[in-house]
Order: structure tokens, then sequence, then C-alpha cells
């Protein structure tokens, strides 16, 4: 049995749900995986317990966001979780790579994985920013230091994932990635990209609705919880001029302010090591 337990995540995609869980079970580890619903309405719970039915299934009442992936990883018990959406998996040697890493490397909390997009495999661009991160490559983890990764192509520490807090609930989804990146950094993890371990990517490309206003909120928002006050001031009016006459910005600016009560309380200051690999960043 592998030392590494899957957490997949999914909402109203019942059929790309079933194709990813036929590629993750038959992993040749056979990791045990946990198949968080968001409150799906087209049958996908039920669709996976017929197809699956050793697969730890979660009928959540209601959309989690990305903080299902830490509900599922809270039913796990092993070491290390891989996180994969209903449209992400795992390459045959990505999870045996990965918990090397972990096993040498005390200090790694995440892994940051090399993503391999569509059919044709393509490199995602995130790949060379991760790759050639101004951060250096500390000589305790197995690859350079980030701040930033791709949620369903990362492999955590179960141990470090949850002392974190896991997902925000306040971001609930749209570029989450950074506050626990930010999080693990702060309690003394390392965040390392991993061009070893390698996880494939086959998103839809039609138009998302509304998610250039999340990812826009939530980079606010992100900069609300941790950051000190000059950069939340200078970042808050850089969104308010561009609202000027970007209507996406100003939703997302009216949506960030119907969270910041909230974000308030949950403010946390990050330590100055961490705050200088931001703004060098």
């Amino acid at each position: 049995m592998t030392a590494t337990g899957i957490v997949l995540i999914t909402r109203n995609r019942r059929e790309r749900t079933l194709q990813t869980l036929d590629r993750l079970t038959a992993l040749p580890q056979h990791p045990p995986i946990v198949v968080v619903d968001n409150a799906s309405t087209d049958g996908t719970a039920d669709a996976v317990h017929q197809r699956h039915p050793h697969v730890h299934t979660v009928r959540s009442q209601r959309n989690h966001g990305a903080t299902a992936r830490t509900l599922g990883a809270q039913l796990l018990r092993t070491p290390y979780v891989a996180f994969s959406d209903d449209d992400s998996w795992w390459a045959p040697e990505a999870i045996p790579t990965a918990e090397r890493h972990f096993s040498r490397s005390p200090r790694l909390g995440l892994i940051a994985a090399r993503t391999l997009v569509g059919p044709e495999n393509a490199d995602d661009p995130l790949n060379e920013v991760l790759a050639t991160s101004p951060l250096g490559r500390a000589a305790d983890l197995p690859g350079p230091s980030v701040l930033g990764f791709l949620a369903c192509a990362s492999i955590l520490r179960r141990t470090a994932f949850l002392e974190a807090g896991g997902f925000s609930e306040i971001l609930h989804f749209g570029a989450e990635e950074t506050l626990l990146a930010m999080d693990l950094n702060a309690a003394g993890w390392g965040v390392a990209y991993c061009a070893d371990v390698v996880a494939h990517h086959h998103p839809d490309t039609g138009v998302r609705p509304g998610r250039e206003v999340r990812l826009r909120r939530n980079a606010l928002l992100t900069t609300w919880l941790r950051r000190p006050w000059p950069v939340v001031a200078a970042d808050t009016a850089a969104l308010a001029r561009s609202a000027r006459d970007d209507p996406g910005a100003l939703r997302a600016l009216a949506a960030a302010a119907v969270k910041l009560p909230t974000a308030v309380l949950d403010r946390r200051r990050l330590p100055g090591r961490v705050e200088k690999d931001l703004t060098l960043l």
C-alpha cells in the first residue's frame, strides 16, 4: 500500500470524474482515494459508487469549493496527500517519486509537480515560472523554492497541510494556492517545484463564467489576509482605479468587500523572511 492517498474534488462533471477515476484506480501503487462531491446535481456520487465502490465518496450537501480538499485530507490516514481535480491525474511514477522526496527532505511540506496539459502533453506555462523561481533552491529541498503551485498538481505532507489550516474557506475557489503556500512557509515548511513529479491536466477549453472576477477578488483577499498594510492599501487602490472603467474589476472589488469583515478576523502578518520572498517575487 502506498504512503500517499488521493483526494479528488468535483462538481457536476460526472463523466469527467469517472474517466479520471479510471486512470487513478489503475495506478500501480493502488492508492486510497477519497472523492468529495461538491453538491452535484447530475448524479456524480451515485455513478462513482457504482463504477468504483471501493472509493470513499463524500456526498456534500453544499459546494465547499477548494476546502473540499481539506475535508478529503482529514479522512485519509496516509502521510502524504495528492490532489486531483476531475480533469487531472498522476503519471504512474509520480507518487513513488514524491514519496522519496518527502522521506529524504523532512522539511518538505508541498511538492508542486510538473503539469502536462491536454492530449499533446504540453508543458503548462507555470512549469517554467516555477523552475526559474528567483527564490533559489535550499540545500534541504529537492527543487526550487516557490510560493505558488497548481492545486490539482500538488502532493503534500498531510500533517503540514492540516496544521497550516488547509485551503481557506474565505477564498472558496480560485487562486487559493498562494495563501496556502504563504502559510506553509510561515510555519517553516518548504514548498518546492519538482519536475520529476508529473501530473496530467486536461481542462475544458470553454469559457468559465466568473472565473476572472474570482481570481482578482481572491488575489486582493489574500493581500488583506497576510500582507503589510501599505501593500494592502496599494493593491486595493490599484483595483479601485481599474474599476473606474473595468466592470470585472468593479465586481471583484465589490465581492472582496463583502468578505472583508471575515478576512480581517483571520488576518495574520507573515514572518519577515516570507514577506521578503514575496517582495522579491
